[in-house]
């Protein structure tokens, strides 16, 4: 069995839905991940802030509209008046669950009950509409299966044994239909797997289920060379190992959550990226094998701040590191990139959000510095590390522009370096120029 995930533009709309039902219907078993429709997630985020400072009648008007505009898709999508009834009151009911939460004090609990309410409605209409045109198509809740432990990290033990005991009391289903993205959390609460968390779900049931292969639909091609949106003329990558993809996801390629690859590397299944939109195009395949050796593809991480500690005290000194990395274990704030020197140590964070906590812990040790507004441009590909001459054709090409860190030689994919984000389009150019064909 197939497990094929499929993204919000790619159930945007009553076509996009008709569309994806055409995929899906091919005959072969397989089980569905749903994304909310586009542009439902914004919606509910607008909400929940909107509860958050306490703006009511706002956050009234926005649900109001919402739920109207899912009415409308209702009427639109179906012709049997039977499905019709039972969609209203799958979205009236799901309405319902956001509406109360207009009245009393608004937590963070119920901040991820109603950004759950964009899948379960999604889900819920798509299976309607494989019903109403005669398919054997079950629902299964993603809620019933998928869970995070104290950690946020994913339950594969629990996720395992009950989506496969789900999957043993449906047997006579052709075609299961779930959510992405929403989850229990160790205490039997609704929580997510945070944005674009469909992906991470997609792999989670495909190791669980021993899947003969994942396939994540969206509305490109499958992984670019670089990214389309900053630079001209990419091209498509046919094939990549996990490494290679997991370096491309993690440091901004958006096409693929960064949790995904894990999953599916562990349980050696396959994973194919495919445009919705153009079905015949075979992807992008990422698999165990590691292909041709050279350069592949970049990706830049924009939001990233450099932090520098300048300190006498490491010259020749032990322990020095440990304490520096030992503060922002404290704060649960990870590291993406680090050089070291004798007298000075420099990282990079996306998350500033206990960034001024930090830094006044990291004054006890040195001088700190703080570089914001920085992005992190990694290039990847096969055996990068031992490529002969590969690192001056790179320092080559980024000749004149101002880098401010670089990360070379701790993986045999990747090379990183961190430059300012007003030089980010010209060092994407510059690499396509110069190092991918």
């Amino acid at each position: 069995m197939k497990v094929l995930k499929f993204g919000g533009t790619s159930v945007g709309s009553v076509e996009n839905m008709k569309t994806v039902m055409d995929i899906v219907t091919d005959g072969e078993k397989k089980l569905v991940v749903l994304s909310a429709m586009s542009g439902t997630t914004n919606t509910l985020v607008e909400i929940a802030d909107y509860l958050a400072k306490k703006n009511k009648d706002s956050a009234r008007f926005v649900i109001s509209k919402l739920e109207k505009q899912y009415y409308q898709t209702i009427r639109e999508m179906y012709h049997s008046e039977e499905i019709i009834e039972r969609a209203f009151m799958i979205v009236e009911d799901c309405f319902d669950t956001i509406k109360s939460f207009t009245s009393g004090e608004f937590t963070e609990n119920g901040e991820k009950n109603i950004l759950a309410q964009g899948e379960i409605i999604s889900s819920n209409l798509f299976n309607l509409l494989l019903i109403q045109e005669g398919y054997k198509s079950t629902l299964l809740s993603a809620l019933d299966f998928m869970k995070i432990d104290s950690d946020k990290s994913a339950d594969q033990f629990y996720i395992e044994k009950n989506v496969c005991k789900l999957l043993e009391e449906n047997p006579s289903a052709d075609y299961y239909i779930t959510q992405g993205f929403i989850c229990l959390n160790s205490d039997d609460e609704i929580d997510n797997l945070q944005r674009g968390g469909s992906d991470y779900t997609a792999s989670l049931i495909g190791a669980a289920i021993k899947a003969e292969e994942v396939q994540i639909w969206t509305d490109i091609d499958g992984f670019h060379n670089n990214d389309p949106r900053e630079v001209e003329n990419t091209k498509k990558v046919d094939s990549l190992s996990f490494d290679e993809a997991a370096e491309l996801a993690y440091f901004g390629a958006k096409i693929l959550h960064p949790q995904t690859v894990l999953p599916a590397k562990l349980a050696n299944i396959p994973v194919r990226l495919k445009n919705t939109m153009n079905r015949n195009d075979e992807g992008t395949i990422i698999r165990s094998q590691t292909g041709s050796q050279g350069l592949k593809a970049v990706a830049a991480k924009d939001g990233i701040t450099a932090v520098k500690i300048r300190s006498g005290r490491m010259l020749n000194a032990y322990g020095f590191l440990k304490n520096i990395f030992e503060i922002f274990e404290f704060f649960k704030t990870p590291i993406d990139m680090i050089t070291t020197s004798e007298v000075a140590v420099s990282v990079t964070i996306d998350d500033p959000k206990n960034l001024d906590a930090i830094v006044m812990e990291l004054k006890e040790y040195g001088d700190v510095e703080l570089d914001v507004d920085q992005t992190i441009i990694c290039i990847v590909g096969n055996m990068i590390s031992t490529s002969e001459g590969l690192a001056m054709k790179v320092f080559d090409a980024l000749g004149d522009i101002p880098v401010r860190m670089i990360s070379y030689g701790g993986s045999d994919h990747n090379i990183s370096v961190l430059v300012s984000t007003e030089d980010k389009k010209r060092t994407l150019q510059a690499i396509s120029n110069h190092l991918l064909d």
